[in-house]
């Protein structure tokens, strides 16, 4: 399992269509809300797809 909390920033394996793959995760629950930190868009993830898209957490 990978270690990440609420304001925790994270790479994606694929890029937003704006072109960025850093998020910040917004919500923890059994989903993961993330918004993309270049044009703030949010979306939701169930927990299992978050762990299988997350290529790696950059700030704790």
């Amino acid at each position: 399992m990978k270690e990440y909390k609420l304001g925790s920033v994270v790479i994606m394996k694929k890029n937003h269509p704006c072109g960025e793959n850093n998020w910040t995760i917004v919500r923890t629950g059994v989903d993961i809300k993330i918004k993309c930190n270049k044009c703030n868009r949010e979306i939701m993830l169930s927990r299992v797809d978050f762990e299988k898209k997350l290529k790696k957490v950059v700030e704790y």
